[in-house]
């Protein structure tokens, strides 16, 4: 017969304070044909009313815990914007004496492909904005700014001049 024999279980293990005893096991899991050690929850204390939730039908029916409260994200701090383009005391005048004509009108600031260096700037005079312009204002003075050019124009200044010649 070999020495690992089975076909017969294995014998219990002996509670022994001997150190000396090869047959103690110090395994927590129970061998084949022991019985697995039985677990007896310690008695806890009866719900309160604090635990119960207020529709709970019975006793032991204990309540969820209260809502954790979501963290507040910092909201963003809104900043002044620097306008898109800045208009001049003589540019500002011209624009008011527009909007006091009979047919009031906004000039509306685009950019068009010409020539070697690819922009020319677009100037027209509009009733109303367009669905994705940008509108500037400026001592009650609007600006509309197409948005295809928008890129183009940050940080421009608008001047008005006269001269004999032409008006620019």
């Amino acid at each position: 017969m070999s020495a690992l024999s089975h076909d017969r279980p294995a014998p219990p293990p002996t509670a022994s304070t001997s150190s000396a005893s090869p047959t103690t096991s110090t395994s927590s899991s129970p061998t084949l044909g022991e019985t697995p050690p039985v677990v007896v929850p310690s008695p806890s204390k009866p719900p309160t009313a604090r635990n119960l939730s207020p529709d709970a039908a019975s006793p032991q029916v204990a309540a969820r815990p209260p809502p954790v409260p979501k963290a507040e994200r910092p909201r963003p701090k809104i900043r002044a914007q620097k306008a898109a383009i800045t208009l001049t005391s003589t540019a500002v005048e011209r624009l008011r004496n527009l909007l006091k004509s009979p047919t009031p009108q906004m000039i509306r600031i685009g950019v068009r492909n010409k020539g070697c260096a690819g922009l020319s700037y677009h100037l027209e005079y509009v009733e109303k904005a367009g669905k994705f312009d940008e509108v500037v204002e400026q001592d009650g003075v609007k600006v509309l700014i197409d948005s295809k050019a928008l890129f183009s124009i940050i940080g421009s200044e608008m001047d008005w001049k006269e001269d004999a010649l032409r008006y620019a």
